[in-house]
């Protein structure tokens, strides 16, 4: 064999090998650091990351982020191919984007990749998702989600937005305070969770009937207990 091809085999079985073996060891040990975090911290910001349980965060929390983030959560196998069609469609048309990101996509670009927008990346993030899809389930999930998301500068996770914002630990987050959390999601860096502006009052607001709906059992949300 030639031996580029020979390196370039041993090259993809190796990520192959790594990737699954990564994905299974988070499948119960908590993710230390992201790539996002190290980029952050480079760029001056600090790092204020703190891991719990998912019996440490507020069911409240659970239901506005799933409420707000990916209302099909608990029932498709990673991706929102309806939410992906609507997503193309206005795009094709409108100068601003909007994305069609699962919770799952987000958690594997959050967890194994790099932040940009190319399609190398995005190529990645597909293989991820399945990979999660299938070897951890909805609550491991959304439980790494709510641990390793960006929530303010230099913050990240449910625990250190719920101290950051409004002083107290993620399970004692009220209805409110919650949907405040899960309200500033799209643009946590710009956006307050307390002392709000009138775009995520509104939006908070909107959240909290939806995650209703989620706990009242209007929904199964498999990952809310």
């Amino acid at each position: 064999m030639n031996p580029f091809l020979r390196w370039a085999l041993y090259l993809v079985v190796g990520f192959f090998i790594f990737s699954i073996l990564s994905v299974a060891v988070h499948r119960f040990v908590p993710v230390p650091v992201t790539i996002l975090m190290l980029q952050r911290l480079a760029e001056g910001e600090g790092l204020d990351h703190r891991w719990v349980s998912a019996g440490d965060i507020s069911p409240h929390l659970k239901a506005a982020v799933v409420a707000a983030e990916d209302a099909k959560f608990c029932t498709h196998s990673g991706f929102d191919f309806e939410a992906i069609e609507k997503a193309q469609t206005y795009n094709a048309t409108h100068r601003k984007k909007r994305g069609a990101s699962t919770i799952s996509q987000q958690t594997a670009k959050n967890v194994f990749l790099w932040p940009s927008r190319s399609w190398v990346r995005k190529g990645f993030e597909v293989y991820y998702t399945g990979l999660i899809e299938v070897m951890w389930p909805k609550d491991r999930i959304l439980e790494v989600y709510l641990n390793s998301v960006e929530w303010g500068p230099g913050v990240y996770g449910a625990e250190s937005a719920s101290r950051y914002w409004f002083g107290k630990s993620a399970k004692d987050l009220t209805r409110a305070e919650a949907a405040r959390l899960a309200a500033i999601l799209p643009s946590p860096r710009k956006w307050k969770a307390a002392k709000s502006g009138k775009y995520v009052q509104k939006r908070s607001g909107k959240i909290q009937a939806a995650a209703r709906t989620f706990q009242n059992g209007g929904i199964d949300l498999c990952a809310a207990d």
